[in-house]
């Protein structure tokens, strides 16, 4: 990843950083609701929901249609609203490490490293071969 998209990846995080904005994706996950029918789902006002709204919206996860003087709110991509919501809702288990095991890892990684290091690669097997 790219420190460009790591900086978009992060912008999108913050939009599913809220609680309110969870609540109004799960409902949205059911299908498109207008403002006032979310603020009878939700424990929030309706200037509230239009301020997260408006964040989701500019993450480009909801969009909205025009019906009469109602704006009615959809998801605009649903599969990745429904694969962040199905990630933080599962209960994975807290790993335990200690120290030595870190330390492990860390010796075990190096190892890797130097031995790729003095391989040489496919492209550079390759060009010797030609010669």
């Amino acid at each position: 990843m790219e420190l460009h998209d790591s900086h978009a990846a992060a912008e999108l995080l913050k939009a599913f950083s809220h609680p309110t904005r969870l609540a109004i994706l799960l409902e949205l996950v059911a299908g498109p609701k207008c403002v006032t029918d979310m603020e009878e789902l939700l424990p929030a006002r309706q200037a509230n929901i239009s301020q997260h709204l408006a964040v989701l919206r500019h993450a480009k996860l909801v969009d909205y249609a025009q019906d009469g003087s109602l704006r009615c709110y959809h998801l605009c991509r649903p599969s990745l609203v429904g694969d962040m919501l199905t990630l933080v809702g599962r209960n994975d288990p807290v790993v335990k490490r200690t120290p030595e095991e870190i330390q492990e890892d860390k010796e075990r990684l190096a190892k890797a490293l130097a031995k790729s290091a003095s391989q040489p690669t496919k492209m550079a097997r390759r060009e010797m071969a030609k010669r």
